[in-house]
């Protein structure tokens, strides 16, 4: 059971980021002043037909860049639009976005009609939509995810949304070619999937995105400042970052303001849940090899605290946690304060 009090507090707090002005070029001109020569102003967040690719996008094999995919990115490329966002989304003048991790921490605070109003939303890989519209809302800008993450119900594909597919490996390529083309993946393809992935994926083929992979290698090698990608037999170092930093750096390339929602992995407390659909332990993250999740929580508290971005359910750094405290304490140090000038001795 939630405390009342936190779900005013954070209800609160994010009608009161709705409520303030958006700020043209906000996050990405604070991104530029806290990593100098890290952070790049001209990045495009998707690869689009007839773009002009940097030679590092085949650099590093996948996800890092498409080093040994050219061939399928060139089959694939053909069939991406010429565009980034829609268009109604492109006139906006001032965008905000709002990043939703999966976190157990969104149960119970009722955030989903606040998040409904950004201008982009962003949910990552199956997060589900029915049953928790309450705690998550109901509007999708952007599912950004792998082919195993994709949904497979279509109640969780918003028909106005785009697909952001991150290629982690070749068949990922295929995958995405035969969603784009309403075409079923083949049966020696799908054997090298670690799980079952989505049959189809119901939008149009101008809905579908392929994220642009310096997003990833700068949000890992530049602003994480992990270890370079090294060839191995099998598997990846502790160096790819997660699906949700990842899409916290590609919204601060997007939009002019972000927020979070549903971020923090606290392994301090791993009997809580992992995801607000689950009942999943947070101690499952202490076996993955993958991440490096201490280093991603230390990175997204330094983008919240600086005022980078904002935590609207308070996993990384709970700013209107801190406002009640403070709050409490002025209370007490006025009630204190009168105590003492009506318990003066009389002279």
């Amino acid at each position: 059971m939630v405390n009342p009090e936190k779900i005013e507090d954070a209800q609160r707090y994010a009608e009161k980021v709705l409520g303030q002005k958006c700020r043209k070029s906000f996050v990405e001109q604070e991104m530029a002043i806290l990593f100098p020569h890290k952070y790049d102003l001209s990045m495009r967040p998707f690869l689009e037909r007839d773009s002009i690719l940097r030679d590092s996008v085949f650099k590093y094999n996948t996800p890092f860049g498409f080093h040994m995919h050219q061939n399928s990115f060139n089959q694939l490329i053909v069939l991406m639009p010429m565009v980034s966002l829609p268009e109604e989304l492109e006139r906006k003048p001032c965008k905000r976005c709002i990043v939703l991790g999966s976190g157990g921490i969104l149960r119970g605070l009722g955030l989903g009609p606040y998040l409904n109003k950004f201008d982009v939303v962003i949910r990552l890989n199956n997060a589900p939509i029915q049953g928790f519209t309450r705690d998550v809302g109901n509007k999708t800008t952007i599912r950004m995810s792998y082919p195993e993450g994709a949904p497979k119900s279509p109640l969780d594909y918003d028909p106005y949304m785009l697909f952001v597919a991150v290629m982690y490996k070749g068949v990922d390529f295929s995958w995405l070619k035969a969603m784009i083309k309403k075409e079923k993946v083949s049966l020696w393809e799908r054997i090298w999937f670690w799980q079952d992935v989505a049959k189809e994926v119901p939008i149009e083929p101008s809905q579908f995105r392929i994220l642009n992979p310096e997003i990833i290698r700068e949000t890992a090698i530049d602003l994480l400042q992990l270890p370079e990608p090294r060839s191995k037999f099998w598997g990846w170092d502790q160096n790819i970052p997660t699906l949700g930093v990842s899409a916290v750096v590609l919204a601060t390339h997007l939009c002019d303001e972000v927020s979070l929602a549903g971020f923090g992995y606290n392994l301090s407390q791993p009997q809580t849940p992992l995801h607000y659909y689950e009942n999943i332990q947070m101690g499952v993250m202490k076996a993955q090899t993958m991440h490096d999740v201490k280093t991603e929580r230390s990175f997204l508290e330094d983008l919240v605290k600086a005022g980078v971005v904002t935590d609207l359910s308070g996993g990384i750094h709970c700013k209107f946690c801190n406002e009640r405290e403070s709050m409490k304490v002025s209370n007490k140090n006025k009630k204190f304060s009168s105590w003492r000038r009506h318990s003066r001795p009389i002279s």
